[in-house]
């Protein structure tokens, strides 16, 4: 059972990049999928959040309307898809799996597995 971040790049201020995150070993739409990053010296902050089953989306106010969260249950993945990007959204980010209450998505201990991380970069 594990999760699998890919698609962190460098990129300049503007740009786009779509993380991806595949899990194996369990069905994703049993369970909610996170977007989380963090930033060298700051703390983990959620980004984003689809619920599993629902498909009921959630997002930081400082992504939303730039960062879409999707899902492909034949292929077994979450992606992040993210637009407009800023010097700011430099950090690593992590996908992980829980069942959070709406009002908790943002709560890091709600998640119980995660994956390993990508790095995505911004030059601005």
């Amino acid at each position: 059972v594990q999760l699998v971040e890919s698609g962190g790049a460098l990129v300049q201020a503007g740009g786009s990049l779509r993380l991806s995150c595949a899990a194996s070993g369990f069905h994703l739409d049993s369970y909610g999928i996170g977007w989380f990053r963090q930033a060298p010296g700051k703390e983990r902050e959620a980004v984003s959040y689809i619920r599993g089953s629902s498909g009921t989306r959630y997002y930081a106010d400082s992504v939303k309307g730039r960062f879409t969260i999707s899902r492909d249950n034949a292929k077994n993945s979450v992606y992040l898809q993210m637009n407009s990007l800023k010097a700011e959204d430099t950090a690593v980010y992590y996908c992980a799996r829980g069942r959070p209450i709406s009002s908790a998505w943002r709560t890091s201990s709600m998640y119980g597995l995660w994956g390993q991380g990508t790095l995505v970069t911004v030059s601005s």
